[in-house]
Protein backbone atom coordinates (compact mmCIF):
# COMPACT_ATOMS: atom_id res chain seq x y z
CA UNK A 1 0.00 0.00 0.00
CA UNK A 2 2.95 1.97 0.62
CA UNK A 3 4.32 1.98 -2.35
CA UNK A 4 1.19 2.37 -4.48
CA UNK A 5 0.85 5.88 -2.89
CA UNK A 6 4.54 6.64 -3.53
CA UNK A 7 4.30 5.68 -6.82
CA UNK A 8 1.69 8.03 -7.55
CA UNK A 9 3.41 10.92 -5.97
CA UNK A 10 5.94 9.96 -7.93
CA UNK A 11 4.07 9.76 -10.73
CA UNK A 12 2.11 13.18 -10.77
CA UNK A 13 5.05 15.37 -9.43
CA UNK A 14 6.71 14.25 -12.49
CA UNK A 15 4.51 14.98 -14.73
CA UNK A 16 3.58 18.30 -13.59
CA UNK A 17 7.60 19.05 -13.55
CA UNK A 18 7.98 17.93 -16.79
CA UNK A 19 4.77 19.13 -19.13
CA UNK A 20 4.40 22.17 -16.69
CA UNK A 21 0.62 20.55 -15.85
CA UNK A 22 -1.03 20.93 -12.56
CA UNK A 23 -1.24 18.24 -10.60
CA UNK A 24 -5.22 18.57 -9.52
CA UNK A 25 -7.98 20.87 -11.49
CA UNK A 26 -10.98 21.90 -9.65
CA UNK A 27 -13.96 20.07 -10.58
CA UNK A 28 -16.20 23.74 -11.13
CA UNK A 29 -16.69 25.32 -14.41
CA UNK A 30 -14.57 28.15 -13.59
CA UNK A 31 -10.86 27.67 -14.58
CA UNK A 32 -8.55 26.64 -11.69
CA UNK A 33 -5.25 28.02 -11.11
CA UNK A 34 -2.18 25.78 -12.00
CA UNK A 35 -0.74 24.60 -9.02
CA UNK A 36 2.99 25.90 -8.57
CA UNK A 37 5.92 23.77 -9.84
CA UNK A 38 7.35 21.34 -7.07
CA UNK A 39 10.39 21.95 -5.14
CA UNK A 40 13.52 19.71 -4.33
CA UNK A 41 14.84 19.82 -1.18
CA UNK A 42 18.11 18.23 -0.83
CA UNK A 43 20.12 17.94 2.59
CA UNK A 44 20.39 16.79 6.39
CA UNK A 45 17.66 16.58 9.08
CA UNK A 46 18.46 19.55 11.76
CA UNK A 47 15.48 19.33 13.35
CA UNK A 48 12.33 16.86 13.35
CA UNK A 49 8.97 16.98 15.15
CA UNK A 50 5.56 15.27 14.08
CA UNK A 51 4.58 17.46 11.50
CA UNK A 52 7.49 18.59 10.53
CA UNK A 53 11.43 18.42 9.45
CA UNK A 54 14.03 21.27 9.41
CA UNK A 55 16.56 20.53 6.35
CA UNK A 56 19.93 21.72 6.54
CA UNK A 57 20.49 21.99 3.08
CA UNK A 58 23.19 21.34 0.81
CA UNK A 59 23.95 25.54 0.51
CA UNK A 60 24.06 25.73 4.20
CA UNK A 61 20.62 27.45 4.24
CA UNK A 62 17.41 26.10 6.81
CA UNK A 63 14.79 25.05 5.73
CA UNK A 64 11.33 23.55 6.61
CA UNK A 65 9.17 21.17 5.32
CA UNK A 66 5.83 20.16 6.86
CA UNK A 67 4.80 16.74 6.48
CA UNK A 68 1.50 15.57 5.23
CA UNK A 69 -0.49 13.58 7.72
CA UNK A 70 0.35 9.74 5.93
CA UNK A 71 3.85 10.40 4.45
CA UNK A 72 5.81 7.80 3.44
CA UNK A 73 9.23 6.95 3.45
CA UNK A 74 11.93 4.88 1.51
CA UNK A 75 15.44 4.35 2.48
CA UNK A 76 18.57 4.40 0.11
CA UNK A 77 21.37 1.96 0.19
CA UNK A 78 24.56 1.39 -1.90
CA UNK A 79 24.05 -0.83 -5.24
CA UNK A 80 26.54 -2.03 -7.72
CA UNK A 81 26.40 -2.44 -11.22
CA UNK A 82 25.80 -5.92 -11.24
CA UNK A 83 22.16 -5.26 -9.52
CA UNK A 84 21.67 -3.60 -12.85
CA UNK A 85 19.55 -5.92 -14.78
CA UNK A 86 17.53 -5.73 -17.72
CA UNK A 87 14.35 -5.82 -17.05
CA UNK A 88 14.64 -3.53 -13.63
CA UNK A 89 13.36 -0.13 -13.16
CA UNK A 90 15.55 2.73 -12.78
CA UNK A 91 15.79 6.16 -12.63
CA UNK A 92 18.98 7.74 -14.17
CA UNK A 93 20.45 11.28 -13.58
CA UNK A 94 22.61 11.82 -16.79
CA UNK A 95 24.60 14.73 -18.26
CA UNK A 96 25.30 15.44 -22.03
CA UNK A 97 29.08 14.15 -22.67
CA UNK A 98 31.83 14.97 -25.01
CA UNK A 99 30.64 12.43 -27.59
CA UNK A 100 27.16 13.81 -27.68
CA UNK A 101 25.39 10.99 -25.56
CA UNK A 102 24.19 10.88 -21.93
CA UNK A 103 26.50 9.89 -19.15
CA UNK A 104 25.06 8.72 -15.54
CA UNK A 105 25.92 10.72 -12.82
CA UNK A 106 23.86 8.30 -10.29
CA UNK A 107 21.46 5.15 -11.05
CA UNK A 108 18.46 4.62 -8.40
CA UNK A 109 17.03 1.03 -8.42
CA UNK A 110 13.57 1.10 -8.06
CA UNK A 111 11.80 -2.25 -6.36
CA UNK A 112 8.92 -3.89 -8.84
CA UNK A 113 6.23 -2.24 -6.58
CA UNK A 114 7.41 1.21 -8.39
CA UNK A 115 7.83 0.29 -11.50
CA UNK A 116 6.36 3.17 -13.50
CA UNK A 117 7.16 5.90 -10.66
CA UNK A 118 7.54 9.07 -12.64
CA UNK A 119 7.93 7.35 -16.22
CA UNK A 120 9.37 9.47 -18.74
CA UNK A 121 12.86 11.66 -20.01
CA UNK A 122 13.06 15.28 -18.47
CA UNK A 123 15.20 17.81 -17.43
CA UNK A 124 16.52 17.91 -13.88
CA UNK A 125 17.66 20.80 -11.75
CA UNK A 126 21.04 18.87 -10.08
CA UNK A 127 22.94 21.18 -13.48
CA UNK A 128 20.93 23.50 -16.14
CA UNK A 129 22.48 20.24 -18.37
CA UNK A 130 20.87 17.47 -16.32
CA UNK A 131 18.15 15.29 -17.19
CA UNK A 132 16.04 12.46 -15.18
CA UNK A 133 15.11 9.24 -17.27
CA UNK A 134 12.83 6.89 -15.66
CA UNK A 135 12.23 3.86 -17.57
CA UNK A 136 13.09 0.23 -17.95
CA UNK A 137 16.57 -1.43 -18.87
CA UNK A 138 15.85 -3.22 -22.03
CA UNK A 139 19.69 -3.81 -22.61
CA UNK A 140 22.87 -3.75 -21.22
CA UNK A 141 26.02 -3.62 -22.50
CA UNK A 142 28.92 -4.05 -20.55
CA UNK A 143 32.85 -2.39 -20.82
CA UNK A 144 35.94 -1.87 -19.17
CA UNK A 145 35.24 2.03 -19.47
CA UNK A 146 31.28 2.21 -18.89
CA UNK A 147 28.42 0.25 -19.37
CA UNK A 148 25.42 1.23 -22.09
CA UNK A 149 21.80 1.11 -20.90
CA UNK A 150 18.95 1.21 -22.84
CA UNK A 151 16.58 2.54 -21.64
CA UNK A 152 12.84 2.14 -22.78
CA UNK A 153 9.41 4.48 -21.02
CA UNK A 154 6.12 5.80 -22.96
CA UNK A 155 7.20 7.34 -25.86
CA UNK A 156 10.65 7.32 -25.98
CA UNK A 157 14.07 5.63 -25.34
CA UNK A 158 17.33 7.03 -24.27
CA UNK A 159 20.82 5.53 -24.31
CA UNK A 160 23.06 6.50 -21.00
CA UNK A 161 26.75 5.13 -20.18
CA UNK A 162 27.34 4.75 -16.68
CA UNK A 163 31.02 4.96 -16.14
CA UNK A 164 32.81 3.75 -12.98
CA UNK A 165 32.17 7.68 -10.69
CA UNK A 166 28.02 7.34 -11.32
CA UNK A 167 26.84 6.64 -7.45
CA UNK A 168 24.58 3.72 -7.53
CA UNK A 169 21.90 2.74 -5.07
CA UNK A 170 18.45 0.85 -4.86
CA UNK A 171 15.49 2.25 -3.08
CA UNK A 172 13.99 0.00 -0.02
CA UNK A 173 11.26 0.71 2.27
CA UNK A 174 11.88 2.73 4.89
CA UNK A 175 10.38 3.97 8.20
CA UNK A 176 10.15 6.92 10.20
CA UNK A 177 13.05 5.51 12.46
CA UNK A 178 14.67 6.92 8.89
CA UNK A 179 14.08 10.22 9.99
CA UNK A 180 16.80 11.38 12.61
CA UNK A 181 19.36 14.42 12.89
CA UNK A 182 21.85 14.17 10.54
CA UNK A 183 20.37 11.90 7.69
CA UNK A 184 20.74 13.00 4.47
CA UNK A 185 17.39 13.24 2.59
CA UNK A 186 15.55 14.14 -0.90
CA UNK A 187 12.19 15.11 -0.69
CA UNK A 188 9.78 16.42 -3.86
CA UNK A 189 7.45 19.10 -2.33
CA UNK A 190 4.53 20.93 -3.11
CA UNK A 191 4.41 24.57 -2.03
CA UNK A 192 1.57 26.18 -0.14
CA UNK A 193 -0.54 29.09 -0.25
CA UNK A 194 1.76 30.65 2.38
CA UNK A 195 4.77 30.53 0.66
CA UNK A 196 5.66 26.83 3.02
CA UNK A 197 6.54 23.54 1.44
CA UNK A 198 4.70 20.38 2.32
CA UNK A 199 5.73 16.61 1.18
CA UNK A 200 4.34 13.11 1.51
CA UNK A 201 7.36 11.32 0.47
CA UNK A 202 11.07 11.24 1.82
CA UNK A 203 14.08 9.57 0.53
CA UNK A 204 16.42 8.88 3.13
CA UNK A 205 20.09 7.92 2.95
CA UNK A 206 21.40 4.69 4.53
CA UNK A 207 25.13 5.22 4.38
CA UNK A 208 24.59 7.22 1.26
CA UNK A 209 23.79 10.77 0.39
CA UNK A 210 20.98 10.91 -1.85
CA UNK A 211 22.68 10.80 -5.43
CA UNK A 212 19.72 12.82 -7.40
Amino acid sequence: MIYKTTRRFLIGLALAASVGIPLAMAQDAAPAKPQAAPVRVRGTIDQLTDDSITVTKNNGTKQVIQLAPKYNVSALVPATLADIKEGVFIGTTARPSKDGGLHATEVHIFPEAMRGAGEGHYPWDTNPDATMTNASVTKLVSAVSGSTLSLTYKGGQQTVTVVPETSIVAVTPGTKDDLKKGAAIFAICAPQPDGSLKTGFLLVGRGVSPPM
